[in-house]
């Protein structure tokens, strides 16, 4: 059961624009960050394998977007990795953070080019220090979903974040990708874990900067 209401088309009035200022607990996320001590813990042919990688993420906040009633405040992001002193990328990801103030919903949308996507989801307060978001296969509503080869392989059956903010304007998050390796029987953590800092502010979104301008 849900609490959703029954008008499922009428959008809510005299939304406010400004992405900046409405997005609870993502608003220490906004910006662009460096982290250089990025560990990764992945499966591989003798067992597992730590590479360590050095990441940038940009998280730039979205116009609100509404499902009918439901209102979403957002940041879109582009995170790169790349291992120490090569040129190449390690791993590249595209998605959103989007925060519903009316339920303390927080999603977190994953894309990566090797064919796979994740919509994962927690709650938090609009202060909360620290948030958790989840997703599971198979789940209709915040799954995760796969390549074929990927689903044959190297199987991903849930995925967690948690995100910690520090008193120093830091941030720092843990990944936990559960995996079933094809002839393995147990199955593999896939952790990754980074500390990021701000390097830049955030552009304030397309209608912010339309009304300020306006004013």
């Amino acid at each position: 059961m849900t609490d959703y209401p029954d008008d499922i088309h009428t959008e809510q009035d005299d939304i406010d624009v400004d992405t900046l200022a409405n997005l609870g607990p993502l608003t220490r996320l906004a910006g662009i960050w460096e982290g250089t001590k990025g560990l990764d813990v992945n499966p591989n042919v003798d067992g597992s394998g730590r590479q360590a990688f050095l990441e940038r993420i940009e998280l730039q906040p979205t116009d609100p977007q509404s499902n009918g009633p439901q209102l979403f405040y957002g940041l879109r992001y582009h995170a790169l990795v790349k291992k120490p002193g090569l040129p190449e990328t390690y791993h590249d990801q595209v998605g959103y953070w989007l925060w519903e103030p009316a339920t303390g919903l927080i999603l977190h949308s994953l894309t990566i080019p090797r064919g796979q996507t994740v919509l994962a989801a927690g709650h938090a307060d609009p202060d909360a220090d620290s948030f958790e978001v989840r997703a599971t296969r198979g789940a209709t509503e915040y799954g995760i979903c796969s390549t074929a080869f990927l689903e044959h392989a190297f199987r991903t059956d849930s995925f967690s974040m948690k995100v910690t903010f520090h008193p120093d304007g830091a941030w720092s998050y843990f990944e936990d990708t559960l995996l079933q390796v094809r002839g393995r029987d147990a199955p593999f953590h896939h952790t990754d874990r980074n500390t990021l800092t701000k390097v830049a502010e955030p552009t304030p979104n397309p209608l912010a900067l339309a009304a300020a301008a306006q004013a």
